[in-house]
């Protein structure tokens, strides 16, 4: 069995990580924040080089299913309503493995945009308690 393809997968809600165990008994906990902002769908992606589109307000962000698709990936739905990126165990796999790099490009993608991950809310819906 290739050390690429997750032997088990399993979501935690409390802390909102995908975790992945690999045949070689190694696990890896993916943030939810994480696999949202570089989901492979081409809405993220764009269709070309340096169309990829900046996700804000992912901070609070929580996959809500998990559906194999055949023997090579999973697709990921988020509460957002984001349902279209196909995770193949080779990218989940790169993501894992350089986990700190994509954290590292993230973050100087909202200080470079001035964006921030936490959602925002529209006027007049917040109300305190």
């Amino acid at each position: 069995m290739s050390t690429d393809v997750p032997t088990g997968i399993n979501y935690r809600k409390r802390t909102r990580e995908l975790v992945l165990t690999w045949a070689d008994g190694s696990e890896s906990a993916l943030a939810a924040e994480l696999l949202r902002v570089y989901s492979p769908s081409a809405e993220v992606r764009g269709h070309g080089v340096g169309e990829r589109k900046i996700q804000v307000g992912k901070k609070h962000v929580r996959i809500t299913e998990i559906e194999a698709t055949g023997n090579y990936a999973v697709r990921l739905v988020f509460d957002d309503g984001h349902d279209t990126g196909l995770y193949t165990w080779g990218y989940l796999k790169e993501i894992a493995d350089n986990e700190a790099d994509y954290w590292q490009r993230y973050l100087k993608e909202m200080k470079d945009a001035s964006a921030s991950r936490l959602p925002t809310i529209p006027v007049g819906t917040w109300q305190p308690r």
